[in-house]
């Protein structure tokens, strides 16, 4: 259900589950983990998915079970966000829930039309993860990520540009092609560089006060 395609430095690492849409077990949820982590000299890593959902966060059942508050989402994310390369989430479809803190943790964020955006901790009755607030504020500001977390507001794929949580929309068909060519300097580059920069940027931008 995780699959993980490597091209020289580039990995693709695409979560399989479109029957559920793309629902996260803990087994899941760790194997990305551990792509992650062993991803640490790779120049370039794009996060997608199948089907018209790239994840509806914790999968039902695993939630019951104590899957939305294990500290495993967390490792997931820090992992990513340590990543020297240039990571990229490449959204074929919604985001919901805990699916959020990979997304967030990502340099670059491209998502197709149809993608939905939404978190309903609130409505569920569970805290966020520790760093996504902080991301998101950094990308869409504190009265949006309120609007988000706490308003358990649904944010389309354009309102989702226009706020700064996407970086671009693309059309289906060209959302791995736009990620592979978002990676072309990276990849071309060498490792301490693109390090280099990137340890430059603030992580996740600046807050923008909405």
């Amino acid at each position: 259900m995780i699959r993980c395609d490597k091209d020289g430095d580039l990995w693709t690492v695409t979560i399989d589950r479109p029957e559920k849409a793309g629902a996260l077990t803990r087994e899941m949820l760790t194997k990305l983990a551990n792509i992650a982590e062993a991803a640490q000299d790779t120049k370039a890593l794009i996060l997608t998915g199948v089907g018209p959902v790239f994840s509806a966060g914790a999968d039902l059942e695993a939630a019951k079970a104590g899957l939305a508050t294990d500290p495993v989402w967390e490792r997931l994310s820090d992992a990513i966000a340590r990543l020297p390369g240039l990571t990229i989430a490449a959204l074929n479809g919604t985001v919901a829930g805990g699916a959020f803190g990979m997304v967030l943790a990502c340099d670059l964020r491209i998502a197709v039309p149809r993608a939905n955006f939404f978190y309903p901790v609130m409505k569920l009755g569970f805290l966020p993860q520790p760093s996504d607030p902080p991301r998101l504020t950094a990308l869409v500001g504190p009265a949006r990520a309120k609007m988000i977390l706490m308003a358990g507001q649904k944010v389309s794929a354009t309102d989702a540009c226009d706020w700064g949580l996407v970086d671009q929309i693309c059309d289906p068909d060209q959302l791995i092609p736009q990620a592979r060519a978002f990676s072309g300097d990276v990849l071309a580059a060498m490792p301490t560089h693109a390090a280099a920069i990137k340890a430059m940027i603030p992580a996740g931008g600046a807050a923008n006060g909405n």
